[in-house]
């Protein structure tokens, strides 16, 4: 089934793998949060408030942390985002996350690191995986676009929940996330949809 999507779409560009995220960790996980349960566009647009606020530079920990949550909110950030903005700001400004070293980490202590951020789901640290680590092998079973590619590319009558989605991908290994792209592509979608978090 994969393979017909292949076919399909042809090959992806570099720029279609990383789908626009920020280059630094920092910055890739701001956005992540930002853009939580929201549209593509409607993330964007509240980020880029967000920065302007630091001259439309991502902004360090330390100006995060001392930033006037009036004023984060006034971007159009929840209370509950911002409140997840600067735990993750002050869980690397303390050391607790060392966000240089999870390129050397596998899989799961990367996840295990970053859900321990209030509001960083497994979802988030499968993007993050995915995109900003460009880890070749990640399944993210909880994405509803990944769901829905599925039940549509296999004919199924529902969709798959995360067992029966990790037993159908088991073929895909070790190129997991390649297939993830394949299929975002035949939903003509970003990956998000039905971003839980």
């Amino acid at each position: 089934m994969i393979r017909a999507l292949v076919e399909e779409h042809g090959p992806l560009t570099v720029e279609e793998r990383r789908r626009g995220r920020p280059d630094d960790a920092y910055g890739a996980l701001l956005r992540s949060i930002v853009g939580q349960q929201l549209s593509t566009k409607a993330a964007r647009t509240i980020y880029e408030r967000m920065l302007a606020l630091f001259d439309g530079r991502v902004p360090t920990p330390r100006q995060l942390i001392e930033a006037d949550p009036d004023e984060i909110r006034a971007a159009g950030l929840s209370r509950p985002k911002i409140s997840y903005l600067r735990d993750l700001a002050e869980r690397v400004e303390d050391g607790d996350l060392d966000l240089a070293g999870l390129p050397e980490l596998p899989d799961a202590l990367v996840a295990e690191q970053l859900t321990a951020v209030k509001g960083l789901g497994q979802w988030t640290a499968d993007m993050f995986l995915m995109f900003h680590l460009g880890r070749p092998d990640v399944l993210p079973v909880g994405d509803l676009g990944i769901r829905r590619a599925v039940e549509r590319a296999y004919g199924l009558r529902e969709l798959p929940d995360a067992d029966k989605l990790e037993r159908i991908a088991d073929a895909w290994r070790p190129h997991r996330t390649l297939a993830c792209l394949y299929l975002w592509a035949s939903l003509d979608n970003r990956p998000g949809a039905g971003n839980p978090g």
